[in-house]
């Protein structure tokens, strides 16, 4: 069986890590996080996971964060960023685009580009589920799964 990497993908999370989605996490060789982190701690703690790389979003006022941040994973290219600036998004060319800020999870086929967002992972907003994402690249190819988190 040829071996995969596992993506974790995370977004709004406004200042709260969830130990739900710390565990639906586990195992990640890579945590993308999409802005609105909200919080200096939400980093650090992901990273003790998996190296995690974060964008900012229309919420976040760390002047670190970047707009967007493009990774190449075992030869994929995987533009990340929140979704509240538009981005020339065909100049990075990737395989993968990873947005935020709307809190509606989605995975969706555009053409040759996978798209996730993982919606939000921090407090409801209004009756949305609570979600993270998992992206597994095997042999070349990407696909994604949604996880809802059992929170109340």
């Amino acid at each position: 069986m040829a071996s995969s990497t596992e993506i974790g993908v995370i977004s709004d999370t406004h200042g709260r890590l969830r130990a739900e989605a710390v565990i639906a996490l586990e195992g990640c060789d890579v945590i993308l996080h999409a802005g609105d982190v909200c919080g200096p701690s939400i980093v650090p703690q992901l990273a003790e996971l998996a190296p995690c790389h974060a964008v900012a979003g229309n919420c976040d006022d760390d002047d670190t964060l970047p707009l967007t941040c493009l990774q190449v994973v075992v030869g994929l290219r995987v533009l990340l960023h929140h979704g509240h600036l538009p981005v020339d998004e065909a100049g990075f060319r990737p395989d993968i685009v990873i947005t935020g800020h709307t809190h509606v999870p989605k995975v969706e086929q555009d053409g040759a580009v996978l798209r996730v967002n993982p919606g939000s992972a921090g407090p409801r907003r209004f009756n949305l589920p609570v979600t993270v994402a998992r992206i597994t690249l095997r042999a070349g190819r990407a696909s994604a799964r949604l996880i809802t988190l059992d929170v109340p």
